[in-house]
């Protein structure tokens, strides 16, 4: 891996286990044995590290929210997608846990993030209507992007709702999938009869996840 991936990828840990706040340029060259003054030849400051962080992020983003084409909808391929969304919030939970602040001190980043979370509306609508289309959900088009809306919504405050809302001050894979199963609700709302058995299944799989992270916990 080239120094400057190396810089992304600690920066990302380190914000993520101590917050983005607390780490200085100082402490991720610390981090990974280097001197500041080669952390500075490939950053310009914290700031443009988080920026190639948030590139990352739209790259994860990219990869795990297409909108699947001649495959049959079953729990597997909806698994794939709870996954990603999992996997993304999880990876990039520092980001969630502060969004509001990071976003509102660098005009570029924010928009940046407006155009990222645009791409994810349009995909996301794009699998409802699909799985409209394949007989999963009972929905009129008219709702369907307020519905992809919504669930970004829900995502993407998830991590700051439980810090605000709770006596949670560290966010856990628990409390993730927490958040899935409220995604999964909102789903309950539409899915056909024939699909009910398959969010079961689903919503089954998450309970599932759930706990045992509580009990490793």
């Amino acid at each position: 891996m080239k120094t400057r991936d190396k810089i992304v990828h600690a920066s990302l840990e380190l914000f993520n286990e101590h917050g983005e706040r607390s780490i200085t340029t100082n402490h991720i060259a610390t981090h990974l044995g280097i001197s500041p003054g080669n952390l500075y030849y490939h950053f310009r400051n914290k700031e443009d590290i988080i920026r190639s962080i948030f590139t990352l992020y739209q790259q994860h983003l990219d990869s795990g929210f297409q909108p699947y084409q001649d495959k049959k909808v079953d729990v597997d391929l909806l698994i794939g997608y709870f996954d990603a969304l999992f996997y993304t919030l999880w990876q990039f939970r520092f980001m969630y846990s502060n969004l509001v602040i990071i976003l509102g001190r660098d005009p570029e980043l924010n928009k940046q993030y407006t155009q990222i979370q645009e791409q994810v509306l349009a995909r996301s609508s794009n699998i409802l209507n699909k799985l409209k289309q394949d007989g999963v959900l009972t929905i009129e088009d008219r709702d369907i992007t307020p519905l992809a809306d919504t669930i970004r919504m829900v995502a993407c405050f998830w991590i700051s709702n439980r810090l605000t809302h709770s006596e949670t001050t560290v966010i856990t894979k628990t409390s993730l999938y927490e958040g899935l199963l409220r995604v999964l609700m909102l789903f309950r709302a539409y899915t056909s009869d024939d699909a009910k058995p398959t969010f079961m299944r689903l919503e089954q799989h998450y309970q599932t996840l759930a706990q045992t992270e509580q009990q490793a916990d």
